[in-house]
């Protein structure tokens, strides 16, 4: 299998200069790739200098924007991701490999919780993985980590989903989970990343949970929708057994709650169909592109 690494980098010559002679010793036939999300040190010169190809943007575009430029420009049947910031220790990629060649089509570097930047982080991602796990049904060990390998093939089919910002990790992984390509989780350790993180915990959290509300209506809109819906049909009947044992009355209010259960249930039904259509279109996209394959 050719491989082809793929790392996000800006403003991390530091963490280059400890990463890529290692890769380059571990596995030295691979394309290593270097996205510079508009650096303003000298990253680039430092990629260069170790024989990365290096991907270059005149301004910073986001770390979902460099993901997807990475994928389409590379040329390896797997493409491994990891972080520019020395987080993640090369030595571990082989681990990553061997469980994808057990069938799965993308294998997960899964932190623990000492691998967390902080208790806060380590609370919103543990928060995160239960919510994502009960929208796709599926146990998610580490929605948001960043080193992954995946078959290019598949990867790519979800690129349009993907977003420019922060995160590409939660969107992929939602997506691989709903159009049934086995997934897996390796546990890894991480170093303390060398230089300022680049994430804003308020802002970026609310993105992380937006982003994962946004794919469960691509992934599974009913299981959003029909507990939202539920919720107001339960309040309209509570409110209105309240209203008519003290008032003898059915109210506008109680006319509200009734509605808005029948309109979030509906609008569920309608982004199923929607979410049906979507990967039914995919998959016809795959088949056509090569009758041969399933």
């Amino acid at each position: 299998m050719h491989l082809s690494i793929i790392l996000p980098a800006k403003n991390e010559s530091a963490g280059l200069r400890l990463i890529l002679p290692s890769l380059r010793a571990l596995f030295p036939a691979a394309e290593v790739i270097v996205v510079d999300d508009g650096s303003t040190d000298d990253t680039a010169a430092v990629a260069r200098e170790h024989g990365a190809r290096v991907l270059g943007a005149p301004y910073s575009m986001g770390n979902g924007a460099a993901i997807k430029r990475g994928a389409r420009a590379a040329s390896g049947e797997i493409l491994v991701f990891m972080d520019a910031d020395g987080q993640h220790d090369p030595a571990l990629i082989p681990r990553l490999l061997q469980k994808l060649e057990e069938g799965y089509d993308m294998v997960v570097g899964a932190r623990s919780g000492s691998g967390q930047a902080n208790m806060g982080r380590g609370l919103a991602n543990a928060f995160y993985n239960r919510l994502a796990s009960w929208m796709t049904g599926h146990r998610i060990a580490d929605l948001t980590s960043g080193f992954r390998a995946a078959r290019a093939e598949r990867f790519r089919q979800f690129l349009h989903l993907l977003p420019n910002g922060f995160s590409y990790p939660t969107t992929s992984t939602m997506a691989f989970f709903r159009s049934a390509y086995p997934v897996a989780y390796v546990p890894v350790p991480v170093a303390a990343r060398i230089g300022k993180s680049h994430i804003k915990p308020v802002r970026d959290g609310l993105r992380f949970l937006l982003i994962i509300f946004r794919i469960a209506t691509l992934y599974s809109p009913l299981k959003l929708f029909a507990p939202v819906g539920f919720s107001f049909l339960l309040l309209g009947g509570g409110y209105y057994a309240y209203t008519y044992a003290t008032m003898s009355r059915f109210t506008n209010m109680s006319v509200l709650l009734f509605s808005a259960a029948v309109i979030v249930f509906l609008i569920g039904l309608i982004s199923e169909q929607i979410t049906s259509l979507t990967y039914q279109a995919v998959r016809g996209e795959r088949r056509s592109d090569d009758p041969a394959r399933d």
